[in-house]
């Protein structure tokens, strides 16, 4: 749409829109567009011959018709303050045009019987999440620095003035020393079990969601059930073997119950999913739902070693598990949120089953309790959280309490 373009030069509301050249349907116009970006990039005046002689320095004035196409786009213009509004115009047939395109790619894939009913449904799946998250298809060359910098700099000002980058963990030291959980990114919580790294990441979610953060937890070990369990134990500080035996409440932790259902149960984003089977395709199947009914910040997975994917005969148990967690790892980054996922550790203290779990996080957690071994432990009542891997900053051993009656760790300050 020429009028669009033309209203640049006079309303710069339309270029802060974000219309991008490649909503453009005619390729002449998409160059126009790169070439007045180019031009305020570099603080130049925007009229028709500077237009011009840019998309002549580019090599590209003869593509688009000359000179005289460029003046007659602006002439096109039936009010130049109406800029912002042409500009969505074009944005919407461009949505169309690519929702079109995705409907062509998924029919051509269904017609063409190659993979399986999985590898179509997944197909599905990815191209209904980007039409519903942005408009599918359009690709813009990556930034470069200078188009960086700026973030950089609002963000290195956050670092330094002290302020939360990521979602909370809902441990202080842990926040501090990880700078918080961070989309794209994978945390691994490692233990063995009965350690409590299921405790760890249900409360990182809790904390993360009561920042406001849409949180789904995929648990292959508990129930729904048990998982609103340990949720009010921990929050309404009602020990958990109160929660599950038979008249284990009184009056007052009843009305403790009541009150997390209207105070924090009712409101918080957060979403227990429970497959019915253990298979990587399902848990990316209700991640991208998450996304399409209002967005998704943290995927909480329990645990990575019983996620299953697609085996063919020749693929290693360890090969398969590395599957799960480079596809938790590009899910993070497909869909924009933070993954944390558990995993086993062997008796010798390794990952078990592979290495390419820690590999592919960012951070890397191990759950220790020095009484589990020594009851009469001095330091009965804590827990390490190790951070043995931190691409934001050092490692580290921090110690927090484990009040595991409540179903929860809390930093030391607050015993």
């Amino acid at each position: 749409m020429s009028s669009t373009w033309g209203a640049h030069q006079y309303v710069p509301e339309t270029l802060e829109t974000g219309i991008v050249a490649e909503e453009y349907y005619r390729p002449a116009h998409q160059m126009i567009h790169r070439a007045i970006i180019g031009l305020r990039k570099a603080n130049e005046p925007v009229d028709p011959l500077t237009v011009a002689a840019e998309l002549a320095r580019r090599g590209e004035l003869a593509k688009v018709g000359g000179a005289p196409y460029v003046h007659s786009c602006v002439e096109a213009v039936p009010t130049p303050a109406n800029g912002a509004s042409y500009a969505e115009i074009v944005r919407a047939k461009a949505y169309r045009r690519t929702a079109i395109e995705s409907a062509r790619r998924i029919l051509q894939y269904a017609y063409s019987e190659e993979g399986d009913e999985l590898d179509v449904r997944s197909l599905v799946e990815q191209e209904l999440t980007a039409i519903v998250v942005g408009t599918p298809g359009l690709h813009t060359a990556p930034p470069t620095v200078g188009d960086l910098y700026l973030d950089f700099v609002a963000e290195l000002e956050e670092i330094q003035d002290g302020r939360q980058l990521g979602l909370t963990y809902g441990l202080a030291d842990l926040d501090t020393i990880t700078s918080g959980m961070r989309p794209g990114n994978v945390t691994v919580i490692a233990a063995q079990s009965g350690v409590g790294k299921s405790t760890l990441a249900l409360n990182s979610a809790v904390a993360a969601a009561k920042t406001g953060a849409k949180v789904m937890f995929s648990s292959l070990e508990m129930s729904s059930t048990e998982l609103m369990q340990k949720v009010a134990a921990a929050e309404g500080k009602i020990a958990l073997h109160h929660l599950t035996s038979k008249d284990g409440l009184d009056s007052e932790q009843w009305d403790t119950v009541a009150r997390l259902g209207r105070e924090l149960f009712k409101s918080l984003p957060l979403r227990v999913y429970r497959p019915d089977g253990a298979a990587l395709h399902d848990i990316e199947s209700a991640a991208r739902a998450c996304v399409r009914d209002g967005g998704l910040d943290v995927l909480v997975v329990d645990y990575l070693q019983l996620v299953e994917v697609e085996q063919s005969r020749n693929i290693t148990r360890e090969q398969a598990v590395a599957a799960v967690s480079r596809g938790l790892k590009n899910l993070s980054t497909q869909l924009e949120c933070h993954v944390i996922a558990l995993s086993q550790l062997n008796d010798d203290g390794m990952m078990r089953e592979s290495r390419a779990i820690k590999n592919d996080a960012s951070v890397v957690i191990k759950v220790e309790r020095p009484d589990m071994d020594e009851p009469d432990s001095p330091r009965a009542g804590e827990v390490d959280i190790v951070i043995e891997k931190n691409r934001f900053g050092p490692r580290a051993t921090l110690t927090a309490a484990a009040q595991l009656h409540y179903s929860r760790f809390v930093d030391m300050a607050q015993t």
